[in-house]
């Protein structure tokens, strides 16, 4: 979702010159493999968007798998791209790197002053250790490595498995589903009370491109909207969206996660750059794109 997105917006300017290779065609986890792609293509700039990615169940199912894949993938890209000289990387983390009771809204400063989410630490971690080995190569060896925490995503190549994926497109697969159904119910986990900020993929692109050309430091920079939502709205405006007009059942055995993660933006606004596609916008937008397709 993020390189394709990232990939339309470069497009958009011109750009033309993109060394891309499928998952399938290369294993960024394999250390020798990543070591051949950058001898072999050279690349001058890297964003840096290959990760291990769920919702909560994923999370907490594949925690092995979530530490040990990111930081596989991280390692070998960010190393290579110092051993081949990269002119500049752009590593992209995400929000859930804070702590699970950090102020809000999670200014950049709160990185490592508290306990994190029990659900997705793992990831979490690894994220954590890609922001710090940026820093690091950057102390050491001179690299113009940046890091960038982009909020809770959406867009188009979304990912819609209900097992693995966000609460964004899990319920628009649910409510979809509901509708085609003619289902009475749908049940979403949860109480609905956490508060959560969604940013639309294509806004993301383009603040990684406003960064690539405009920011050079070591400190990472929150990518969001500044405004948040609780999970109970975001169901409302989806199922508005979708047309489903039955009941929503709330099941509060489920795990809600972390309480409310906003991101603090005004270090991204000082910085120059701004949003533009408000959430319902982007819903209907994206839904549209998929109803007959991917959630056919």
């Amino acid at each position: 979702m993020v390189g394709s997105a990232i990939m339309r917006r470069l497009q958009a300017d011109g750009f033309s010159n993109f060394v891309t290779r499928t998952h399938k065609e290369l294993d960024l986890t394999n250390q020798e493999a990543v070591a051949a792609f950058f001898e072999a293509e050279k690349p001058d700039y890297v964003f840096l968007a290959a990760a291990k990615v769920g919702g909560i169940h994923a999370n907490n199912t594949y925690r092995g798998q979530f530490i040990y894949e990111n930081l596989m993938i991280q390692n070998n890209v960010i190393h290579q791209s110092y051993v081949h000289g990269v002119k500049k990387l752009l590593f992209l983390g995400s929000s859930c790197i804070y702590p699970k009771h950090a102020p809000q809204p999670m200014n950049e400063d709160s990185l490592l002053t508290g306990v994190l989410e029990p659900t997705n630490e793992p990831y979490a971690i690894a994220k954590i250790a890609g922001i710090k080995m940026c820093e690091a190569y950057r102390a050491q060896y001179g690299c113009n490595f940046i890091s960038v925490m982009p909020t809770n995503l959406y867009g188009p190549n979304d990912n819609y498995d209900l097992n693995n994926s966000h609460v964004l497109p899990a319920l628009l697969r649910k409510f979809h589903t509901a509708v085609v159904q003619g289902d009475k119910t749908v049940t979403v986990w949860g109480s609905g009370t956490p508060m959560r900020e969604f940013l639309h993929a294509d806004d993301l692109a383009d603040a990684c491109y406003y960064l690539m050309q405009t920011y050079d430091d070591s400190t990472l920079v929150n990518i969001g909207t500044g405004e948040d939502v609780t999970i109970r709205q975001l169901a409302e405006m989806i199922a508005k969206v979708t047309g489903f007009a039955g009941e929503i059942v709330w099941d509060s055995t489920k795990p809600d996660g972390t309480p409310r993660k906003l991101m603090d933006v005004s270090k991204l606004a000082k910085l120059g750059w701004k949003y533009s596609i408000d959430l319902e916008t982007g819903l209907g937008k994206v839904y549209a794109e998929v109803r007959d397709t991917v959630l056919a």
